[in-house]
């Protein structure tokens, strides 16, 4: 792994510039976008979730609503993440990012900037944080599949 990123300050670097300009922050009016509304029952976290999966890729992702600076920040990562990636290997860098999340084993070289998350599994009230955007996308890469498998 990049050694830059195993030093604290650049972790909190990363996610203070995902926050203050998060990425894919908007949303749009095109139907053919899946669309998921997320909203935390423990903290501010109320956000929408919309993407674009055609022909077994991530086309787009974007999201936008209330967030606090973990749920931001983890989401517009995951957006730059997945977007351009097909199903399956976005499938795979989600369970990792739970895995690493859930402190089970992960493989930390693919979760890029994501792996900025690797300390909150030590604070259970920012889990749900880190996870909202991810949860939304895991049930429409799901979603895709089975559209895919019929």
């Amino acid at each position: 792994m990049n050694e830059m990123l195993k030093n604290p300050a650049v972790l909190r670097e990363i996610i203070m510039d995902h926050y203050q300009y998060p990425r894919n922050h908007k949303l749009t009016e095109d139907d053919s976008y899946k669309k998921r509304h997320m909203a935390s029952d423990s903290c501010i976290d109320d956000i929408t979730v919309q993407s674009k999966i055609e022909d077994g890729i991530v086309k787009d992702i974007c999201f936008d609503g209330v967030a606090c600076t973990i749920a931001t920040s983890s989401t517009s990562i995951m957006s730059e993440m997945l977007i351009g990636k097909d199903v399956q290997e976005a499938m795979k860098l989600v369970e990792n990012y739970f895995n690493m999340v859930e402190e089970k084993d992960y493989d930390e070289d693919l979760l890029e900037e994501a792996i900025a998350f690797q300390n909150v599994s030590k604070q259970a009230n920012r889990i749900k944080c880190a996870t909202i955007g991810w949860k939304a996308i895991r049930e429409m890469l799901q979603e895709s599949e089975g559209e895919v498998n019929e």
